[in-house]
């Protein structure tokens, strides 16, 4: 007995077509199939229209502008994230700065692809010697064109905006410009997850930092 959303099994579907008293060239199967992929689609549907304000984490650590790189860095490394936001002291905006900003401001232009952070960290505290002096604050080194959302776009909006700019976090903003969420890639995967291949589970906002 395979069942369908919304309670539906297979004898479901032979009683509909017994009682349409016409012929029709299509079987059970067939008409079962085409029920299944009719509701993924909705559910594509429906998820792609999920609002940012749903589904961004909104507890987002971030810095101010006068942060040094060594506070920075420490919040990388303490909360195991890879990006923190810039805000002026109304909480407005400013910049991000990333684990590839601080690395390649310490003269590390990139890590080794197949090494993690912290392996890249660990090397080059054993090779210190090599290590360029940082600059002062985050401010210096920051990147200030950043891609942002709002709390109104879609997921949709989301998912071009990250594959346009070839990135995986978006800072949400107001209308002030001031930082009230982040949405990740790993935030897009769990909804999609959630929401498509676990339909009957409703996808919660996250509460976890900006990886």
């Amino acid at each position: 007995m395979t069942k369908t959303t919304h309670g539906l099994i297979r004898e479901d579907f032979v009683s509909a077509l017994t009682e349409s008293n016409t012929i029709v060239d299509i079987t059970v199967d067939n008409l079962m199939a085409l029920n299944t992929r009719a509701e993924r689609h909705a559910r594509f549907r429906i998820t792609g229209s999920l609002r940012v304000a749903d589904l961004m984490t909104r507890s987002v650590v971030t810095v101010e502008v006068d942060c040094s790189l060594s506070e920075a860095a420490h919040l990388l490394v303490m909360h195991r994230i890879s990006g923190l936001p810039v805000v002026d002291n109304d909480g407005r905006l400013r910049g991000v700065i990333t684990e590839a900003d601080f690395l390649r401001t310490l003269g590390v232009p990139s890590h080794h692809p197949t090494h993690s952070l912290w392996q890249t960290l660990e090397a080059m505290f054993r090779h210190h010697s090599a290590i360029q002096e940082p600059a002062a604050t985050v401010a210096e080194v920051m990147v200030t064109d950043v891609v942002t959302a709002t709390q109104a776009q879609t997921l949709h909006d989301v998912l071009e905006l990250m594959k346009k700019n070839r990135i995986k976090r978006l800072v949400v903003c107001d209308d002030a410009r001031r930082v009230v969420g982040m949405i990740t890639r790993s935030d897009l995967v769990r909804v999609f997850f959630d929401r498509l291949w676990r339909p009957g589970d409703d996808a919660s906002p996250s509460t976890r930092a900006n990886n």
